[in-house]
């Protein structure tokens, strides 16, 4: 091959690279949005403008399906597949914009179909990772592909929406609890903290399990084990020590404490739900928003230009949209203001993106260097093995 088709041959992969980074931030940000604007329909936000789309009625109907495996789904498998460099791992991704495609389109079944594609294809990238490195983390993280994959089993055959629920949030939770133990290693003294971690990740899945036969019990074992999840985050986490650090150390390890506290709110909730308490508001979006989403805003200063080669200058400013977070869901399910707490937790969402953007925009290409950065609180420095 002469040098002149080389090049060519390079321009064209180039080309289709590019293609698919577009696609694939296409349908990140569309799963988003579709998803918001559901969750917003669902408080009883009207929508000016948007009433006569029949695509948001039907995000309306699967807002959570829309942000766990649309948005979720897509972000967690792409840094997947970033991190194992094979280029099959990014069909996760697709398959989840995909299904959001299709659910948006009112094509449940082609989405079920996608989705379960998806967490197979997820759990044999990670069957890889374990493969390339054994340790209790990667193992972890192998549990929460295959609590994603029966989740997704689930709604692709119609099952219980609680059952289902259960597994996914199972599949989140578990991904970010990995993360976690990694650092663990770090601290000077953790005697007991794996045992522990496998005792309640195990009571998790069994309490997900038991939910499809006894929703009651199955959810009080499920909440209990989130509240126990959340206790062992704050025994074990370095972040209680680097939370008197500074710059973005300190940032992250706020935004993770505070995911915590919101996390064991959910637990007790999620157990007073399955009592046949008023508290569903409370436990699913204590979790999706305030757990997930702190976890989310601590590591997007790290992870953006790991996965995206997308550099952010931080600063103060990146506190605004986590306080303005809390301080919604405080509004929403400690005050029972629905309606107002959800437009004010889609506004923190909105401002976090802000946020970003201009973090983005401030980097400056004479900084060749980033900031120094307490590694403790940086998942997976020196390895590719896992997502972050």
């Amino acid at each position: 091959m002469d040098a002149g088709a080389h090049e060519r041959q390079r321009e064209a992969v180039h080309a289709v690279v590019s293609a698919v980074k577009l696609l694939l931030a296409g349908l990140v940000a569309s799963s988003l949005l579709a998803g918001v604007l559901g969750g917003l329909l669902r408080a009883g936000v009207h929508l000016p403008g948007l009433a006569d789309r029949a695509w948001l009625g039907q995000a309306l109907v699967s807002h959570a399906a829309l942000m766990i495996c649309g948005f979720f789904g897509s972000v967690i498998g792409i840094e997947r597949a970033v991190a194992v460099k094979l280029r099959v791992a990014f069909a996760v991704p697709l398959a989840c914009g995909a299904a959001t495609i299709s659910l948006l389109g009112g094509h449940v079944a082609a989405a079920g179909a996608l989705l379960l594609v998806a967490a197979v294809t997820f759990v044999a990238v990670n069957i890889v990772i374990v493969r390339r490195q054994r340790a209790a983390h990667t193992i972890a993280l192998l549990a929460s592909a295959l609590a994603w994959l029966v989740g997704n089993g689930l709604f692709a055959v119609g099952g219980d929406g609680g059952a289902i629920l259960s597994w996914w949030f199972a599949f989140l939770v578990l991904t970010i609890a990995a993360e976690r133990l990694e650092m663990t290693r770090l601290m000077r003294h953790r005697r007991g903290a794996l045992p522990s971690f496998c005792a309640i990740v195990s009571a998790m899945l069994a309490a997900a399990a038991w939910a499809s036969v006894s929703p009651a019990m199955g959810g009080v074992l499920y909440g209990l084990a989130l509240a126990l999840l959340a206790a062992w985050l704050v025994v074990f986490d370095i972040a209680r020590r680097t939370v008197t650090a500074h710059g973005l150390s300190r940032y992250m390890a706020m935004c993770l404490l505070g995911g915590y506290g919101w996390l064991a709110i959910a637990g007790a909730a999620w157990a007073a739900m399955s009592l046949g308490f008023p508290t569903r508001d409370i436990a699913l979006h204590a979790l999706g928003l305030g757990f997930v989403m702190s976890m989310v805003m601590a590591h997007a200063p790290m992870v953006l230009p790991a996965i995206a080669r997308v550099k952010l200058q931080f600063g103060w400013p990146f506190y605004l949209p986590v306080a303005a977070l809390h301080a919604s869901l405080a509004i929403r399910l400690g005050l029972g203001a629905t309606h107002d707490g959800a437009l004010l937790n889609a506004a923190a969402l909105a401002l976090f993106a802000i946020t970003v953007l201009g973090g983005a925009l401030a980097w400056r290409p004479r900084r060749r260097t980033p900031p120094v950065i307490d590694s403790a609180l940086v998942p997976g420095q020196g390895r590719a093995q896992g997502p972050r």
